[in-house]
């Protein structure tokens, strides 16, 4: 078929603001002990839903009234399931709901928040992460909620991801204090308990077995057979496999090399690797520069096998959890233009399909495939990022595209190899996109992270800036209609960006962007409430450096035309953040739009907020960028 040729920005596309409005977000799935039942969590507009999948069954929702999600630091860890019971978390409370039927009741009381669910083999108990907003523990509570719950383990700032013995008598966890962030230092813990006949558990012994100031633990996990506990550390650089013997108690290797098996612990509940059924293997998980490779490694002899032909449409992978009774593996999966699905996987055959999270109705002929792409910054250091050129099976430009150029969040964030519903969004509609993976991301070695270590709102944006003109130079866009855009750290750099390199971009789009780190210091949520001492420096001593970085304070540099973005919620960022950038615009007269979205917190959920943002950076890209 002849393709029309059409003014880049133009082109009609299937992939309207309504469709990614009504996807669905596929966060976790797992197995019941049985191996018969898959339960996942779908996030549908506000709402988290589980729903479970019988063997032979069709899948059925578990949850209608109570909306499904945890809210310890930025969620996850939002259920488990053991025994054919359900146990999830919502208004901060844990529920207990059976598999085959029947409602659900708390077995906790309403106070504060849980996440990071773990029940014993015995089913009986149920170790988690509970934080007041202040002080954040590792809590027990019996799985019938007839005892009142216990803090076992407290004392430091955080915690995450407890985990069972088989024999019920030990328990492992992760602990870290501020100004740490969960990739830059980590505590694993091993811990023995007293059990009673008449009560909870009560930790007896508590030991640090790995992990530093300087070393981050990922993901702890017991063997089947109780011999050994499992773990991540990235003590060599990247993110990999450690085993540490319970009887010896010494650790080794599994696995090495330039590829990351860990995730920056932003949420609750991850994980990139689970035991096979007999204990004999791990299935995990490996990325290298941004694409994902699914493997299994024999413990005995250390032989690792890729598993490629079957899973080679696909590029990314999460959520691994290996079947309890058979040979079979449950995840979430995505490909460059596969959206997200809940898959199943046995070797040697194809993987089934149990969840798609849109209708997939996109003709492959609009989708863009990525293009892993460098560039040199100001600096001369090497910067990585993809480029997604414009796509449409309909239409052909002439000349230069216009450009997004998109920077992540954290900034600990990575832009990998899958499904970019966004960038789609973009390139359907005769856009180029920019994914910016500068100094600071993950995926690229834990040096590569720290390089942003007191020099944010400075080498994010000097690598920004210089990807920006690397489109240019490569003619992959014209480089009088580049447009940034990205959210919360992103945003920041967005904002940074202006006001650092004033022109170079035709527009901006900045989602609940920072433009006060003094603020942000002091008002964010705990989880960040120090994030800035390694990202800018401590104060008040690097007081000169938050003032010179922060936005708002150079906010008369920046002259080109902004749509602001803001949760009035937003308790990470709070809307003065945006609003103070405003009143600046609008006093001296810079073309601006602010949109205000009611209950919406730090990233929108609503459906209804979705299609209106989406609508609203259309109609403000062809205003500012297409037809100024």
């Amino acid at each position: 078929m002849k393709k029309e040729e059409r003014a880049y920005g133009m082109w009609d596309s299937p992939i309207t603001p309504r469709h990614l409005a009504l996807g669905i977000r596929l966060s976790d799935v797992m197995w019941d002990s049985d191996g018969e039942t898959l339960v996942w969590l779908e996030g549908r507009s506000d709402r988290g839903v589980l729903v479970a999948k019988c063997r032979g069954e069709a899948a059925r929702d578990l949850t209608a009234e109570l909306s499904v999600r945890a809210r310890v630091g930025y969620g996850g860890g939002d259920f488990t399931v053991a025994h054919g019971i359900i146990y999830f978390i919502s208004d901060g409370r844990i529920y207990r709901q059976p598999l085959v039927g029947g409602g659900a009741r708390p077995i906790t009381p309403p106070f504060g928040d849980a996440a990071s669910l773990a029940v014993s083999i015995d089913g009986h108990f149920i170790v988690y992460v509970h934080s007041d907003g202040t002080n954040d523990a590792i809590a027990i509570c019996d799985s019938d909620g007839k005892y009142w719950p216990q803090r076992i383990a407290d004392g430091d700032d955080f915690y995450s991801q407890p985990c069972w013995h088989p024999s019920g008598k030990m328990i492992a966890w992760i602990s870290w204090d501020h100004p740490n962030m969960p990739w830059d230092g980590t505590q694993l813990h091993l811990g023995v308990l007293q059990m009673n006949e008449s009560s909870l558990p009560v930790l007896r012994n508590d030991r640090q077995i790995a992990g530093s100031e300087s070393v981050a633990i990922f993901q702890p996990q017991f063997s089947p057979d109780g011999r050994s506990l499992v773990y991540v550390s990235d003590e060599s650089g990247y993110g990999n496999l450690m085993i540490y013997d319970l009887d010896t108690r010494t650790s080794r290797p599994l696995t090495s090399g330039d590829e990351e098996i860990a995730q920056p612990g932003w949420v609750q509940g991850e994980r990139t690797y689970g035991f096979t059924r007999d204990g004999s293997a791990i299935i995990y998980r490996a990325r290298t520069n941004g694409r994902d490779t699914l493997r299994r490694i024999e413990l005995e002899t250390g032989s690792i096998e890729s598993f490629k032909r079957e899973l080679g449409d696909y590029s990314l992978f999460s959520q691994v959890s290996p079947s309890p009774t058979e040979n079979a593996v449950a995840l979430i999966v995505q490909g460059a233009t596969i959206p997200p699905r809940i898959v199943t996987y046995s070797l040697g055959s194809r993987p089934r399909v149990h969840r798609f999270s849109t209708t997939e109705t996109t003709p492959s002929g609009d989708l863009s495939t990525p293009e892993q792409v460098t560039w040199k910054s100001g600096d001369g250091e090497i910067v990585h990022g993809l480029y997604y050129a414009p796509c449409n099976e309909a239409y052909v430009g002439h000349g230069q595209p216009p450009a997004i150029v998109q920077v992540h969040g954290g900034p600990t964030s990575q832009y990998a190899i899958g499904y970019q519903a966004q960038a789609q969004f973009f390139t359907s509609r005769g856009y180029a996109v920019l994914q910016v993976n500068h100094r600071g991301s993950t995926g690229y070695g834990r040096a590569y992270r720290e390089a942003l270590n007191g020099k944010w709102g400075v080498v994010d944006v000097q690598d920004t800036a210089a990807g920006a003109r690397f489109l240019a130079s490569s003619e992959r866009a014209d480089e009088r209609r580049l447009v940034i855009m990205g959210g919360s750290a992103g945003g920041y750099t967005v904002l940074r960006c202006l006001t650092e390199h004033p022109g170079l971009f035709r527009a901006a789009i900045c989602l609940y962007g920072v433009s006060d780190l003094f603020r942000l210091a002091l008002e964010t949520h705990k989880f960040e409430s120090h994030y800035l001492d390694s990202l800018v420096g401590q104060l008040p001593e690097a007081s000169a450096a938050y003032r010179e970085r922060s936005p708002i304070n150079s906010v008369d540099k920046i002259i080109d035309p902004i749509a602001i973005f803001q949760g009035e919620d937003d308790k990470v960022v709070p809307k003065e953040q945006s609003e103070t950038i405003v009143a600046s615009l609008q006093r001296r007269g810079v073309k601006y739009e602010y949109h205000l979205y009611p209950k919406e917190g730090h990233g929108f959920r609503k459906a209804e907020t979705i299609e209106a943002f989406y609508l609203a950076v259309e109609r403000f890209l062809r205003e500012n960028v297409l037809f100024a």
